[in-house]
């Protein structure tokens, strides 16, 4: 099949559009004589067909608003910790066992066998807010004139990431950590293959003297060949004890130069969204309250954010991707942030009305945090992290998904009346639908979600004919899934 489009453009503004569709070398099958097939080429013959479609350019319509398409982002399935954000290192504070000592420190694990090295987690990080490191106490020694020799590459910890390191040739890869020694040695860090192959190494010299506190260290990698599913490990050949804490290995390449994956946050500019909804839906609220995202806990240094177990996608998350990178992405991206906050209910548990007062000043040092200026409490703060300038926040969803919880339309009153009386530009998104129903308190927009499949979302597409045209917008969400 051939087509042809031929454009002309006539007086006041008409546009004809003349498709010419030539059908050729179709061959008809049209009869049957005794038990042969006659094959007829009619369709062959017959003249092209012409198509004229006429259309009136100087009557645009409705314009379409630079928001109507964006992205909502959640903390779920790795989407960031693991995916969009950059960082290699899972549990990279050695947090995710918990507070108490010894604890589990998964995913790291010991390279070297009992005889040679021994691991574990102690109290004695310089963070309060992170207070465990990992204590490692090696046994061997580089002199193989002893008993207990080293294996070549030592002995020590290493670190598999998620599902394995992604390191690639040619790349290179900033290391930093924390570190404290009882003596001097040589420390290895190197990418390593999955059968022990060294990808890259450089050797850091250890002075007891001078690493006697603790020290940031950081050091530059480049691969030299690629796995897939690398490890990071620090190891050492010479005997005694030295602690690690807050190891980090992010590429040095990425997007923008601020964290952010560089061939997906591609991927997500080249659907050229209109805004960012983040930092997700039920990863906001948590099963219970204690385990909500907090935006305070993830901004400033990394190594003072004391990260979080997501009990809703049962995964600890170290809270390198937090707000501060939410607001960020959306800027990298040309894109509206709509933050999404707690507001103060969970899966089981809602505070009181009466008690949320403190939630809602919560939120507007949130808010401050984002738009405040650089002399303000938490303008300094953001503006400390690299980003004087406001970040341009005009929407905000007070909750997710929390309509028919108790207590909702109280709390959310609360926090429309001071935000409006702080900010009255920001546009606040309700929970609750008002696709058929008025909604029974003020807001600018409503959140109506959708968890179907494509031909049940096709039935839906007169959801909104008879919607009122006054009154809040809405803000609408679909999630696809078949079968």
């Amino acid at each position: 099949m051939a087509m042809t489009n031929m454009v002309s453009l006539g007086a006041r503004h008409r546009q004809v559009v003349q498709v010419a569709v030539a059908i050729s070398g179709l061959l008809c099958i049209l009869g049957l004589a005794s038990r042969n097939f006659t094959v007829v080429p009619a369709l062959a013959q017959l003249p092209a067909p012409t198509v004229i479609l006429r259309a009136n350019a100087s009557h645009p319509g409705r314009q379409m608003p630079e928001t109507l398409f964006g992205l909502f982002f959640e903390e779920i399935n790795h989407a960031g910790s693991g995916g969009l954000w950059a960082e290699l290192v899972q549990n990279r504070g050695f947090e995710a066992g918990g507070a108490n000592t010894p604890s589990i420190f998964d995913p790291w694990y010991k390279v070297g066998t009992e005889a040679q090295v021994i691991i574990g987690t102690d109290r004695s990080s310089p963070f309060d807010r992170n207070p465990v490191a990992l204590k490692v106490e090696v046994l061997c020694d580089d002199d193989h004139k002893g008993l207990n020799f080293c294996p070549k590459g030592g002995v020590g910890a290493a670190n598999p990431g998620f599902w394995g390191m992604n390191i690639l040739a040619g790349s290179k890869y900033r290391v930093e950590f924390w570190l404290r020694s009882t003596y001097s040695f040589n420390l290895s860090i190197a990418f390593t293959s999955r059968d022990g192959k060294v990808l890259a190494r450089e050797y850091l010299s250890v002075d007891a003297d001078a690493n006697g506190g603790w020290s940031k260290q950081s050091v530059v990698l480049k691969a030299k060949s690629t796995d897939h599913y690398a490890r990071l490990s620090l190891t050492s050949s010479t005997k005694g004890v030295f602690w690690l804490d807050q190891v980090s290995a992010m590429p040095t390449d990425t997007f923008k130069g601020h964290g952010f994956r560089k061939e997906l946050a591609m991927m997500l500019s080249d659907l050229k969204p209109g805004f960012l909804r983040f930092p997700g839906g039920c990863y906001v609220e948590g099963t219970r309250l204690t385990n909500a995202f907090r935006w305070r806990d993830s901004v400033g240094p990394y190594e003072n954010r004391p990260g979080h177990y997501g009990d809703v996608w049962n995964y600890w998350s170290d809270d390198g991707f937090g707000y501060y990178e939410g607001l960020q992405l959306a800027e990298d991206l040309g894109a509206a942030p709509i933050w999404v906050f707690n507001n103060g209910i969970s899966h089981w548990e809602s505070v009181p009305t009466e008690a949320i007062g403190p939630w809602v000043q919560d939120v507007l040092d949130g808010i401050e945090f984002a738009r405040g200026p650089a002399n303000s409490t938490w303008g300094a703060v953001r503006a400390k992290m690299g980003h004087p300038e406001p970040f341009r926040l005009h929407h905000v969803a007070i909750g997710n998904e929390d309509c028919w919880k108790p207590f909702y339309r109280g709390n959310y009153m609360e926090f429309y009346k001071a935000i409006k009386l702080m900010y009255p530009d920001i546009q606040m998104i309700s929970n609750c639908d008002g696709s058929s129903v008025p909604l029974d308190h003020p807001a600018d927009y409503y959140d109506f979600h959708v968890y179907t499949d494509p031909n049940n979302l096709f039935a839906m597409r007169h959801q909104f004919d008879f919607t009122s045209r006054s009154g809040p917008k809405v803000s609408t969400f679909f999630s696809f899934h078949s079968g």
